[in-house]
C-alpha cells in the first residue's frame, strides 16, 4: 500500500488535499510553539511565576507521575494479547531505528571529525531519538483536532498513545545499556581534556605529585590477594547489575509494564480498565492526571529557554534596536516607552531574534564540541535519519509485518524515526560527565526540530492519505 501512495504524486483531491496535510503537519507544530512561548515567557524574571526551581520540580512531576498515569491509563484500555502480537514490531523497529541512526551517526563523525573525546558521543546523539515524550505530544495535538486524517479525536488520541507507550520499555533498556556504555568517559576519566593534554598511560616515577596518580593499577593489584580481588569483583558487578536495573525500571517503564500484564489478563481488564469496572475510579483519575502531562512538560520545556548566556546577550540587542526604533513612533510618554521595553518588546525581540540567529550566541549549556560538530548532529539527526527510517518502515510494510489498513501504526513508526535527540540521552549524558555538551546538543537539535518535523510531518500524511 505504502509504496504505492509513494509512486503517486498528485491524487483527486489535488491542491485542496496537500493544503489540507500541510494544515495537519503545521498545526500540531504551531501548538507546541505556543505552549511553549508561554512557558518561556511565565519562566522570564518580568514575570517569574515558573523559575528554575519550579521548572524542576514541575519536570519532576512530569516525569514521576503524569506521564505513567498517562502512559497506564492508554495503554491499558488498548492493549490486548492479540493485539500484543501485531504490534511486534514497534519495539523491534526502535531498535532498527538505534542501529540506522547509530550508523549514519558513525558516518557523520568520521567525516566531521568531533574533537575528542567527542567522537562516540556524536554517534550516539544523531542515533538515539526521542520516542516518547515528543511524539505524545505531536499525536494529541493532531487528534485534538475534530477533522483530523485519522478519523475519531479519542480513537485517535488512544490508540497513538498506546502505540508510542508500547515501545518505550525498549527505549529505556538501549539507553541505559548501549548508550550508556558508549558515553563512557575516556581513558583520562573525565570529558573536560584541554586540546595540548595527553593521556599518561605510565608515569615516571620521579614526577611530582601533580602528575602521578595516589594508587596505580599495578599497585593495587600486588597489594590484594587473588581470592579478596575475585570477591570484590563479584559484589561490584553484582552492585553494577543492581544499579543498571533500577535505572531502567523508571516510573514510565513501571506503567508501560503493569498496563500491558493487567490488560492483557481478560478478568483484570474488565475490573479496571472497562467504564463500567468496579475499579475504574483509578483509571479515571489516572486518565483525568494523564490529560495535564501534555501542557506541563510543554511549559517547562519553553521555560528552559530562558536560561543561557545568549539570552542576555540579546537582551542588550534589542533594548539598542528598540531605543533607535522609537526615534519612528514619535514622542511616547516616558512611563508607557519604559513599561514596552522592560516587559514586552525586550522579551518578544529576544524570542525572535534567537530563533533566527541561533548560531551567532553561545546557546544554553555551551560546550566545546563547536559549531561544525554541533551542525553535522543537527543535519544527521533531522535530515539524514527520517529518509531511512521512511524506507525501513516501507519495507516491513511490502512484507507484511505491519498490520493491514493501520495508518495510525505506520504514522507512529514513522514518527520514531523524525524525532529529536532523545532528552533522556543528556540525562544519561549527565551521568557520565559530558552533560554540557548534551544539553547544548538538545537546546539546538530540539529548535530546529520545529521546523524538520513540520516537513517530515506532511511527507509522511501525504504518503499515508
Amino acid at each position: 500500500m505504502m509504496e504505492r501512495l509513494l509512486l503517486t504524486t498528485g491524487g483527486g483531491r489535488g491542491g485542496e488535499s496537500v493544503f489540507a496535510t500541510m494544515k495537519f503537519a503545521v498545526l500540531p507544530i504551531a501548538k507546541v510553539f505556543t505552549m511553549c512561548f508561554l512557558g518561556f515567557l511565565m519562566a522570564s524574571k518580568y514575570v517569574n511565576i515558573l523559575p528554575a526551581s519550579g521548572r524542576k520540580l514541575l519536570n519532576g512531576l512530569v516525569f514521576s507521575l503524569l506521564l505513567p498515569c498517562l502512559i497506564f491509563s492508554q495503554l491499558g484500555q488498548a492493549v490486548t494479547v492479540q493485539k500484543m502480537l501485531q504490534w511486534w514490531f514497534i519495539p523491534f523497529n526502535v531498535v532498527l531505528a538505534t542501529i540506522s541512526g547509530s550508523l549514519i551517526g558513525l558516518l557523520v563523525a568520521s567525516v566531521v571529525r568531533p574533537p575528542y573525546p567527542f567522537f562516540k558521543f556524536t554517534i550516539i546523539q544523531i542515533g538515539i531519538g526521542n520516542i516518547g515524550n515528543v511524539p505524545l505530544v505531536l499525536i494529541s495535538a493532531l487528534c485534538r483536532d475534530k477533522s483530523n486524517p485519522f478519523g475519531d479525536s479519542i480513537k485517535c488520541s488512544q490508540d497513538g498513545t498506546a502505540y508510542i507507550s508500547f515501545g518505550q520499555w525498549v527505549g529505556a533498556i538501549v539507553l541505559y545499556t548501549y548508550v550508556f556504555n558508549m558515553l563512557a568517559p575516556p581513558p583520562e576519566g573525565t570529558f573536560d581534556i584541554e586540546d595540548s593534554s595527553l593521556p599518561i598511560k605510565n608515569p615516571p616515577k620521579d614526577g611530582s605529585p601533580e602528575q602521578v596518580p595516589l594508587l596505580t593499577h599495578e599497585a593495587v593489584l600486588t597489594d590484594l590477594d587473588a581470592s579478596i580481588r575475585g570477591k570484590i569483583k563479584e559484589i561490584l558487578n553484582f552492585i553494577y547489575e543492581k544499579l543498571k536495573l533500577k535505572q531502567i525500571l523508571q516510573p514510565p517503564i513501571i506503567a508501560s509494564i503493569l498496563a500491558m500484564v493487567l490488560g492483557a489478563v481478560p478478568f483484570l481488564k474488565r475490573l479496571i480498565f472497562t467504564p463500567d469496572a468496579p475499579l475504574f475510579f483509578f483509571t479515571d483519575s489516572c486518565i483525568i492526571l494523564g490529560e495535564a502531562m501534555i501542557p506541563c512538560i510543554l511549559l517547562a520545556l519553553g521555560g528552559n529557554l530562558v536560561d543561557g548566556k545568549f539570552f542576555h546577550i540579546l537582551q542588550h540587542i534589542c533594548l539598542l534596536l528598540w531605543s533607535n526604533l522609537s526615534l519612528f513612533w514619535g514622542r511616547l510618554p516616558a512611563n508607557i516607552y519604559s513599561f514596552l521595553v522592560k516587559v514586552k518588546l525586550k522579551s518578544s525581540c529576544v524570542t525572535a531574534l534567537s530563533f533566527f540567529f541561533p548560531f551567532s550566541f553561545a546557546g544554553p549549556g555551551s560546550s566545546k564540541l563547536g559549531m561544525r560538530t554541533t551542525a553535522a548532529i543537527i543535519f544527521g539527526r533531522l535530515v539524514l535519519v527520517p529518509p531511512v527510517g521512511l524506507g525501513i518502515v516501507v519495507l516491513a510494510d511490502k512484507l507484511g509485518f505491519l498490520p493491514p489498513g493501520d495508518k495510525m501504526f505506520r504514522f507512529v513508526l514513522l514518527l520514531q524515526h523524525s524525532m529529536p535527540t532523545s532528552v533522556l540521552s543528556g540525562a544519561v549524558a549527565n551521568l557520565r560527565g559530558c552533560g554540557r555538551e548534551a544539553a547544548s546538543v538538545l537546546f539546538w537539535v530540539h529548535i530546529f526540530a520545529v521546523f524538520s518535523m513540520a516537513g517530515w510531518i506532511v511527507l509522511y500524511l501525504h504518503i499515508l492519505f
